[in-house]
């Protein structure tokens, strides 16, 4: 698994998210090449702003973007902002990024 730094940073108005899944990994039971991938954005306080993704997905590399809004669809403020990613219950990285306005 890997999560790589969102681009451009600092952004405004969207930035771009990579991640990759792995082929195999023992996460995953029985051979299975693909899981439960949660990206999630939080404040600097810790709450949630938005669920960028929670499915089911097979291995390989995926690029989401982010406009700055939160889950009702409202322009967020400039700041910084954490974003996660967790596969599974052991695969967790967190990376951090600057919203300018």
């Amino acid at each position: 698994f890997s999560l790589s730094q969102n681009y451009p940073n600092p952004f405004n108005p969207s930035t771009t998210i990579k991640f990759r899944t792995p082929l195999n990994s023992p996460l995953y039971k029985r051979g299975e090449t693909g899981g439960v991938v949660t990206l999630k954005i939080f404040d600097i306080l810790g709450r949630e702003v938005i669920t960028l993704i929670n499915e089911q997905k097979p291995a390989g590399t995926y690029s989401v973007q982010w406009n700055g809004t939160n889950s009702a669809g409202v322009q967020v403020g400039s700041g910084v902002y954490i974003y996660q990613l967790k596969t599974g219950s052991t695969f967790i990285e967190t990376k951090k990024m600057l919203l300018i306005k």
